[in-house]
């Protein structure tokens, strides 16, 4: 409405590159039919795991479903030093109303079939959303989980530290596990109903109407979404390429060798989507990360989100 970014869709459409995206991140880039941003780097987030702590706790068998992500979490969770007190968690769980919780718990939602909007309207009160927020809860209530300092989620101390046997991350943490010099490996978010992720990354915008600047830009947006620039991004950063031929160049593949663990996000991009693209998706984001931590905090998880689907009732309704 302000021209304050530019339209890529003629340029898009026009470039080779296209056909060399992967096709899940479309609607990142998209709202009402024009393409709007470039991605350069992709990600999602799967269950990082002590294997040690697993062995030691009995469990042969990776989480699948939701039931056995809860059941392992309670297994895990352990006085390790006989002093009463529990110092070593099944699970951390990240807590807080910022885009990271939105990011880490919009997979549950969309697992238990659920949704955010609906029709580009605000729409939190539906079943899977329910769901996904009670399975939330329950891990707390059982005590297998440990909840991060409000809007710290993404540290990884505590998995480090043993502190705590799983922790919801993504890719860009493995050099870090590595240079901690700790066992740990990944598996796939586990299901309720199908399996689910949430796409993560960054894209570019066009933020000019000069003729001129703009054509330099779109050069640099073939670079970004080229071979060389791809292919080093990822290795370096551990993000995934959104360049479907990238992933299949040796050079990446011989990355996978070594880091077989990638995979585990490379695979789960075939069921990946996108968080809602909608004019207030900054409100609707924050609604609902204010209903995960009340639910995180005891609140009851309906309720909490209809408190929050009531604000945005009033912050839309202005809009209409």
């Amino acid at each position: 409405e302000l021209n304050a970014i530019a339209p890529l869709t003629a340029w898009f459409n026009a470039s080779p590159l296209k056909t060399q995206l992967d096709p899940s991140l479309i609607d990142t880039m998209t709202f009402e039919d024009e393409v709007w941003s470039v991605p350069f780097g992709a990600n999602n987030t799967a269950v990082f795991y002590r294997p040690s702590l697993f062995q030691q706790a009995g469990i042969k068998t990776l989480p699948e479903t939701w039931d056995d992500l809860r059941q392992a979490a309670q297994r895990l969770t352990q006085d390790t030093t006989g002093d009463g007190r529990t110092d070593q968690h099944g699970i951390f769980l990240s807590l807080g109303k910022g885009e990271w919780n939105v990011f880490v718990w919009l997979p549950f939602v969309y697992s238990a079939g659920g949704w955010l909007s609906r029709e580009g309207q605000p729409d939190l009160v539906n079943e899977g959303a329910i769901a996904a927020l009670t399975f939330a809860k329950a891990l707390v209530q059982d005590g297998s989980a440990v909840l991060s300092p409000p809007e710290r989620g993404f540290e990884v101390d505590s998995f480090l530290t043993g502190h705590a046997a799983m922790q919801i991350t993504g890719p860009w943490t493995l050099a870090q596990m590595q240079g901690a010099g700790i066992d740990f490996d990944v598996f796939p978010l586990p299901r309720a109903q199908v399996s689910a992720a949430v796409l993560g990354g960054e894209n570019f915008f066009l933020c000019t109407q000069d003729p001129a600047k703009r054509e330099a830009a779109q050069q640099f947006f073939e670079y970004v979404l080229g071979a060389d620039f791809q292919t080093e991004w990822a290795i370096q950063t551990g993000f995934l390429p959104v360049n479907l031929q990238v992933r299949q160049s040796q050079a990446y593949q011989d990355f996978l060798d070594q880091n077989p663990i990638v995979r585990v996000f490379l695979n789960q991009m075939e069921s990946a989507q996108s968080r809602p693209t909608i004019p207030g998706y900054a409100q609707l984001s924050e609604n609902f990360g204010r209903a995960i931590e009340a639910t995180l905090l005891g609140e009851d998880p309906a309720e909490a989100l209809a408190a929050s689907q009531q604000r945005l009732n009033l912050i839309f309704g202005d809009r209409a």
